[in-house]
């Protein structure tokens, strides 16, 4: 028999160490960046990094001693974002950059994140170079968050987005233009254990099974690492990818019910 989860409501999924030679290369990358920082004392800066890799880049921070680090995005919730390594007295940069994506006028469809996107690794961009895109709730609009040393170049480039033409300006946060961020909507279930396939099947409205079926075929990540066993323990702050369902975000753990289950709440993105 499996043993129970016993997950206290406020634990935290603790540090996982690089898995592959991709993440120790990352890892590495990191350290060298602390280390021109401190030898030279002039501020160094990543690309944007998933939430995962801003987790490599804090253990990174951390075995380098290196307390002067923070990460940017371009605002508060951003989930993509920069990592920072700025010593105390050294002339400071602004790595990031936000742009304003106007579809032209007339245009029946309006583009989703996924074509903005597209669109900008169209231009021969790294991943690394672009940041979180945020469309306007009535589409008439997207911002999108760079590299502050790409913005001349994507301003320059970007003319289309899929099949619409667009034209683009640096993005005032005084603006009109406002940063729109969607609602989230917090769900609440309750779970016979604090498992994935038991939370899953909750979260996609689906059976135990069919949520142990997506786990074991390799669909799904917990915090951008792949997972593949249905008892896998669930923390708070843990972020669930469905390939081909969406994603997911555990917000709190609660209590139980007088049939032992337990209370959780949580949002899709």
């Amino acid at each position: 028999m499996t043993p129970q989860p016993t997950c206290k409501p406020d634990s935290r999924r603790g540090f996982i160490p690089p898995r592959n030679e991709e993440e120790q290369f990352l890892f590495k990358r990191f350290q060298e960046l602390a280390q021109q920082a401190r030898q030279k004392n002039i501020p160094r800066y990543s690309g944007f990094l998933s939430d995962r890799e801003q987790d490599l880049a804090r253990a990174a921070m951390n075995k380098a001693g290196w307390e002067e680090y923070g990460f940017q995005g371009g605002y508060p919730q951003s989930e993509r974002q920069v990592l920072c390594i700025e010593p105390a007295d050294s002339w400071q940069e602004q790595p990031v950059a936000g742009l304003i994506i106007r579809p032209g006028r007339g245009s029946q469809k309006q583009p989703q994140h996924k074509d903005y996107l597209g669109s900008l690794l169209g231009l021969g961009l790294e991943r690394e170079c672009i940041g979180d895109i945020v469309p306007a709730l009535d589409g008439s609009y997207a911002i999108v968050f760079v590299l502050e040393d790409k913005a001349g170049f994507i301003k320059d480039q970007l003319c289309q987005v899929g099949s619409v033409s667009v034209s683009l300006d640096d993005w005032d946060p005084d603006g009109p233009e406002k940063l729109e961020l969607p609602q989230r909507t917090i769900k609440t279930a309750s779970l016979s254990s604090l498992r994935t396939d038991a939370f899953l099947a909750a979260a996609m409205n689906t059976s135990r099974s069919n949520a142990a079926e997506f786990i074991r075929s390799g669909r799904v990540e917990i915090n951008h690492i792949p997972v593949d066993r249905p008892h896998e323990e669930i923390f708070l702050g843990d972020v669930f990818t469905v390939r081909g369902k969406g994603r997911f975000r555990l917000e709190s753990i609660g209590g139980k019910s007088r049939k032992d289950r337990i209370f959780v709440e949580y949002f899709q993105y």
